[in-house]
């Protein structure tokens, strides 16, 4: 039988007789991956096996509630490179954000009609907890003619 090239590690090895079609090769960091892309294919194309492993870990959790809980006190130096990466995202979002919009402030600014988000300016914080959804109608427009008729606004004309 001829070698074959592994898929995970890529060194060459000799199939087993017994399984012609062995595509990786014997060492436990290989076998490890093939187990866990099976998994992986499996979950996503048997809802069985996905309903039967979150039961299982269902299961798992209620007998070792308290894992959870102490795993940061197990695990300073993660917790500590965790918070270094978050500050360096946060300075990288504030370097990239927008300061100040240059047509903010200009007598032709247009905002139409619809919903929006409002955010306040100041806060570094990452969730917006406090920001608010607001619904904008444009009554008027700057530099409208309006003709009006007794039922309301019948026409509006904008320069620009």
């Amino acid at each position: 039988m001829a070698d074959r090239r592994c898929l995970c590690c890529g060194l060459r090895f000799r199939p087993r007789r017994q399984t012609p079609g062995q595509l990786y090769c014997g060492q436990e960091a290989c076998q490890r991956e093939r187990r866990r892309r099976w998994r992986r294919v499996k979950r996503q194309s048997d809802a069985d096996y996905r309903d039967n492993q979150r039961r299982a870990q269902q299961a798992w959790m209620a007998k070792h509630s308290e894992y959870w809980g102490g795993w940061r006190d197990r695990h300073p130096e993660y917790c500590e490179r965790n918070r270094r990466q978050q500050r360096l995202r946060n300075q990288r979002r504030r370097a990239a954000a927008v300061i100040a919009k240059s047509d903010a402030s200009t007598a032709d600014l247009r905002v139409p009609s619809g919903t929006y988000r409002l955010v306040p300016a100041a806060g570094g914080g990452i969730a917006k907890s406090d920001a608010w959804t607001v619904e904008i109608a444009v009554i008027t427009a700057p530099y409208a003619e309006a003709e009006v008729t007794r039922g309301g606004l019948q026409r509006e004309y904008v320069m620009g």
